[in-house]
């Protein structure tokens, strides 16, 4: 293992920068803030909780996401990075071990109760936008189930709920490949973050956009990707044309089409991506081209 790879904030860190910095559609980044909140914000709440999870070994998941939460509620009050935290919590815990995805299964498998009851504080603390009332075990009330149980009963409308339930099926098979597929055919991070967002919002709605809009607005987001990417994506001028204008139609009426919960996964395959050595912090980041955003 790498010695980077040792701290496992620090591979939390550089995903969450990535994440961040990259010109993705519809999210915030360097040169695109929403009215409440800018790229700063994440990064320094990424900074100020991400070592919660280098005491991943031996910790239950539950406890681990209500602590990062509380400090980066410390830091700001916007909820930057909740979805992260609950994705790479079980990653973290689960890592430290020579068949990853098998270990990660059992991790899963053994959260409780308890673990729920933790992560539904967590989640009251950070107040996610679009954060309605659920049919059974709804957040604002304590569960009776462990926290795959309640992650199974919500999995048919959130993306993160189902990588709980399908044992982060869709981040290893869907998301990771799409990212290190992208990253070897453009030598740089951040055109290979932007292709793994495209793969993701072409495959499934994005939840928050469907919590905060209906799921047929989302469906119909997820088939504008489909069009950018029918058009070449990244790769022809025509593609990343489109690609502008689906940035522009995301952050019309107030940003209210922001893909969070899809840049929420990719900072999941990008920790994914850096522990399992597919690449590593100092690659070359900036994609130089003209005509994007």
């Amino acid at each position: 293992m790498q010695v980077w790879q040792k701290d496992i904030s620090f591979t939390f860190n550089v995903a969450c920068f990535w994440e961040a910095m990259a010109r993705k559609v519809g999210n915030v980044h360097p040169t695109a803030s929403f009215h409440d909140i800018e790229c700063m914000s994440f990064l320094v709440s990424a900074a100020g909780c991400g070592w919660v999870l280098d005491k991943a070994r031996g910790s239950r998941v539950g406890l681990l996401v209500d602590h990062a939460v509380q400090q980066r509620i410390s830091i700001t009050p916007a909820n930057t990075n909740l979805g992260i935290l609950l994705l790479i919590a079980p990653l973290a815990v689960a890592q430290d071990h020579i068949d990853w995805h098998t270990r990660l299964a059992e991790v899963l498998g053994a959260l409780s109760v308890k673990d729920a009851s933790c992560v539904y504080q967590a989640i009251r603390l950070a107040n996610p936008g679009g954060l309605g009332d659920a049919p059974e075990q709804d957040v604002h009330s304590e569960p009776t189930v462990t926290l795959l149980e309640a992650m199974k009963l919500a999995a048919d409308r959130d993306l993160i709920a189902r990588q709980y339930a399908n044992n982060y099926a869709d981040v290893f098979d869907l998301g990771v490949p799409a990212f290190t597929d992208a990253f070897a055919k453009y030598g740089n991070v951040e055109a290979a973050v932007i292709a793994c967002q495209f793969a993701w919002m072409a495959g499934f709605p994005d939840s928050l956009i469907a919590r905060k809009r209906g799921l047929a607005v989302a469906e119909d987001v997820q088939r504008r990707v489909q069009h950018v990417l029918s058009l070449g994506g990244l790769d022809t001028p025509e593609g990343r044309r489109a690609g502008v204008e689906l940035d522009a139609h995301l952050r019309s009426d107030g940003n209210k089409l922001n893909p969070g919960t899809t840049a929420d996964l990719v900072a999941a395959c990008l920790f994914v991506a850096l522990r399992e050595n597919k690449v590593t912090p100092s690659a070359p980041f900036r994609w130089n081209v003209p005509d994007w955003l």
